[in-house]
């Protein structure tokens, strides 16, 4: 049976962010995300290399080490790859928090989302990554009917004092400023797929009005879809088949039909 966060990804999609959807998501969890209240702030402290490496540590949990237990998954309910994109993790409770406080709620794995943003802990954050973030938060606790004061980086909420620098760099309380700005209406829109390959070739998504139909067409074709299945209506069966073509190719898959995804199938 599903857990309680399934809005995810019309959320944010609904906020103009990249999503990709992991195998199995919607039914991962440790429990009950009934009495979601807020987001907590991460970094993944993974590789260098890579758009989203942590992904599997952050699915499945993490093996034991001669200082620490094993942590089983998932570790967070998002991942936020380096290129902006979100990766759906889990609709349900993840250990992501620990021991700590704030605003009065001392429950952080079942009050709190989390937010696995890919980074060493030491590199300089991604523009277009940071902006997501940003963007995400604000649309999450939107969506919960929260201010930007439930919003909380991993360093401020855990006890004691000083056992965690994550997110690291990002100054938290100019953190929630900006997201007050997007909750405000009053920062400017994101921009992070282009609306036009340099051939004139619009994106193409599921769930968007603006599909030319003839076109949806040409890419159901080039995805390999039966003829008597090319209706020209970006479904979820063409949604699925675009994603596997992403995967095989070593891109995001998000299911929208960019630049680079054009260029690929038309090689």
């Amino acid at each position: 049976m599903p857990f309680e966060l399934t809005w995810l990804p019309a959320v944010l999609q609904g906020a103009g962010l990249k999503v990709a959807e992991q195998p199995g998501w919607p039914n991962r969890g440790l429990g009950s995300m009934a009495g979601a209240r807020g987001v907590m702030c991460h970094h993944t402290a993974g590789g260098r290399n890579g758009n989203m490496p942590s992904l599997g540590v952050i699915t499945n949990g993490r093996p034991a080490t001669p200082t620490e237990p094993a942590l089983p998954g998932p570790l967070s309910q998002l991942g936020l790859g380096r290129d902006g994109t979100y990766f759906i993790v889990a609709a349900g409770r993840a250990n992501h928090a620990g021991r700590g406080i704030w605003q009065g709620l001392t429950s952080g794995n079942s009050s709190f989302i989390g937010i696995e943003a890919e980074n060493t802990g030491r590199e300089p954050w991604p523009a277009v990554q940071l902006d997501a973030y940003r963007r995400g938060v604000a649309a999450l606790l939107k969506q919960l009917r929260q201010s930007e004061i439930m919003c909380v980086g991993h360093k401020e909420w855990a006890l004691p004092a000083g056992r965690k620098p994550d997110p690291h760099s990002l100054d938290m309380d100019e953190f929630r400023r900006d997201v007050k700005a997007i909750l405000a209406g009053t920062a400017p829109p994101p921009a992070l797929i282009p609306r036009t390959t340099p051939e004139g070739r619009p994106t193409l998504r599921r769930r968007s009005d603006s599909n030319p139909p003839f076109l949806v067409k040409e890419l159901q074709g080039l995805l390999g879809i039966d003829a008597d299945d090319r209706d020209g209506v970006f479904g979820p069966l063409t949604e699925a088949k675009v994603r596997a073509f992403q995967r095989s190719k070593n891109l995001v898959p998000d299911g929208i039909v960019g630049p680079k995804t054009w260029k690929l199938l038309l090689a």
